[in-house]
């Protein structure tokens, strides 16, 4: 069943439910931005409508800084203006920021504890066509090892736009990623969102037989699995690990005590990702069997988004199979 407390969307099991890409709440939350504080500045490497900061360059053009296929110096200019006092946000697709200007972002954001907010867009295989040399599915791995770094992956446009808000109150680097396709609007206005704090979006009336911990847009297929085996007699929590970095290990080594057995479930390579960084938790103070959902150390390619995340098993059937293969092992 549906927490009472995650206070999510009435229509999360109907098929008329809204779709809405989540990049979009960022767009909505750096306009917000804007409009609240004059410190918020914005910058892009030549993608501002695809990664929707189209609307704060047209409203703040004094505040906006358009740098070109030029993804170093992205990472770098806002840099120095963090210096300067200003809160950068700079947004570009995730292969290239954080994948090309790494160096820069480890260096120059990073190394000098500057708090400029990395954007990471069309992160995932459902870019679809594009194909893998724009699929990011090594983001997460790449931004959670850099020390100061907070990585955040909302699972809608509404947590995005929360995220987004609430990364400008922090004093150190972020790095948030975005999907590009639409996406089921799983959440509400009223759905808590606090970096670092996980939120249980399906929870069961006895004890769980499996804890699924998801991210991203994935969360919503995962619910979707928890209330078909509900309907079986199988206790499934889910998980909504919004927050990779700074992890929430004691909400996930509670739920994995009464689970006895973990399934993550992320849209990203397994190795480095969400997933791994679970384990390590599990792995230092509760271990118990647990399955990765995820892209097996393999590239992406081109295809229709939904055939793809079928292709990798990351679909629901993906996640039933992870489920029944954990439960064997408890």
């Amino acid at each position: 069943m549906i927490s009472e407390n995650a206070k999510l969307n009435s229509k999360i099991f109907d098929r008329d439910i809204e779709m809405i890409p989540i990049r979009n709440g960022y767009g909505d939350g750096l306009l917000t931005l804007g409009d609240e504080n004059k410190d918020v500045v914005a910058l892009c490497a030549d993608l501002s409508e695809s990664t929707r900061t189209e609307a704060f360059a047209k409203k703040y053009p004094d505040r906006f800084i358009q740098v070109g296929v030029a993804e170093q110096n992205l990472a770098s200019v806002a840099s120095g203006m963090s210096a300067m006092e200003k809160i950068p946000f700079i947004s570009s697709y995730a292969v290239f920021s954080p994948g090309r200007n790494w160096e820069q972002i480890r260096t120059t954001i990073c190394y000098n504890n500057r708090p400029v907010k990395i954007i990471g867009s069309h992160a995932g295989v459902s870019v679809g066509p594009d194909g893998g040399s724009h699929q990011a599915v090594e983001d997460i791995a790449i931004a959670r090892v850099i020390p100061r770094m907070i990585v955040i992956s909302p699972c809608d446009s509404i947590e995005a736009k929360k995220a987004t808000i609430a990364s400008a109150k922090t004093n150190t680097p972020v790095y948030i990623r975005l999907g590009r396709e639409k996406t089921p609007v799983v959440t509400t206005l009223d759905t808590p969102f606090e970096i670092g704090k996980a939120e249980l979006f399906f929870d069961t009336k006895g004890p769980a037989d499996v804890l699924v911990v998801a991210t991203g847009a994935l969360v919503y297929r995962a619910v979707q699995v928890a209330n078909m085996f509900e309907d079986q007699g199988v206790n499934i929590k889910v998980l909504n690990l919004h927050t990779i970095k700074p992890i929430d290990s004691k909400t996930i080594v509670e739920y994995a005590k009464e689970a006895g057995a973990v399934v993550t479930v992320e849209e990203h390579q397994i190795a480095g990702g969400m997933g791994s960084a679970v384990a390590e938790v599990l792995a230092r103070e509760y271990p118990v069997p647990i399955e990765f959902v995820g892209v097996k150390d393999i590239f992406g390619q081109s295809g229709k988004p939904d055939e793809l995340i079928s292709h990798y098993e990351m679909d629901e059937k993906g996640i039933r199979t992870a489920i029944q293969k954990v439960m064997k092992r408890k």
